[in-house]
């Protein structure tokens, strides 16, 4: 069962919603815990299992991240990877998303600079008019998707986070993620459930992703080590937005307890103009 995302009747979804993460998206297209692993059986209860990945990984700090986010459209393919770390306990982030090497017809481009903090998304080297020194600033509880697809990276707390509605799953086997040892379970999980069950600093966001998304549910596959740690997620979204686009979403955790450090910018460094769409 995959999210679909429709212009609601009291506006919250739609193309101007989601300027953002359309705009990344239509640039990209043109230019181109559970018991110890080890132990055969299967956990008691695998939803339980997976909703408690987000604790295990508070309890834990910190961690590197990998993102790649697959868009389809039109018959055209193309990925954007992001590479940083976060900090689940103080719920902060920061990710270089790098879209791919033709985009705008150029060989190279920068990499966009996105900072995650509780309700806001910051994005340095965003183009469309802004200008090469400055910040954008979003506030993700005005997104209709929560920054679950905007920024062209899912925010790896949120994704984390939004295992909490984690129901109808299933422990489909033991593999490895990275030469580490992992259960894979598989399922869906409700928006609106892992809102109401979400830490406060990511709540808002997905409250606002449950209201803007037509359908609740989201399929996942989840592997988680044998200390209940979230090692990586896969989510599949599927929004319109002059036409459908289908999203797969992975986020990858290594190196737990890395240090990370999160500086926002000054107020004068954030632009306050008219973003070109």
């Amino acid at each position: 069962m995959v999210v679909h995302q429709h212009r609601r009747r009291r506006g919250r979804a739609g193309r101007a919603a989601l300027t953002v993460g359309a705009a990344l998206a239509a640039a990209a297209m043109s230019g181109c815990g559970g018991g110890a692993v080890g132990d055969d059986r299967p956990p008691a209860d695998p939803a339980a299992t997976v909703r408690g990945a987000a604790d295990a990984l508070t309890k834990t700090g910190s961690a590197r991240a990998r993102t790649a986010m697959e868009m389809a459209t039109g018959g055209t393919r193309v990925t954007i990877r992001g590479e940083g770390g976060v900090d689940f306990k103080n719920r902060m982030g920061q990710l270089l998303v790098m879209l791919p090497a033709d985009v705008k017809g150029q060989a190279e481009h920068r990499p966009i600079t996105e900072l995650l903090v509780p309700g806001a998304l910051y994005m340095k080297n965003r183009g469309a008019g802004v200008p090469d020194d400055k910040w954008v600033r979003v506030d993700t509880t005005t997104l209709a998707d929560g920054n679950l697809v905007t920024g062209g990276a899912t925010d790896p707390l949120a994704a984390v986070e939004l295992l909490r509605g984690a129901q109808e799953v299933t422990f489909v086997g033991e593999t490895e993620v990275a030469g580490t040892k992992v259960r894979h379970y598989r399922g869906t999980t409700d928006i609106g459930r892992a809102a109401r069950s979400a830490s406060p600093g990511v709540r808002g966001a997905l409250e606002a992703a449950a209201k803007g998304f037509s359908k609740d549910t989201v399929p996942f596959d989840a592997y988680l080590d044998e200390q209940g740690r979230l090692r990586k997620v896969r989510h599949r979204f599927t929004y319109v937005n002059d036409g459908v686009i289908d999203v797969s979403s992975t986020t990858l955790l290594y190196g737990f307890g890395t240090p990370v450090t999160v500086v926002l910018p000054a107020e004068g460094d954030i632009y306050a103009g008219k973003i070109a769409d």
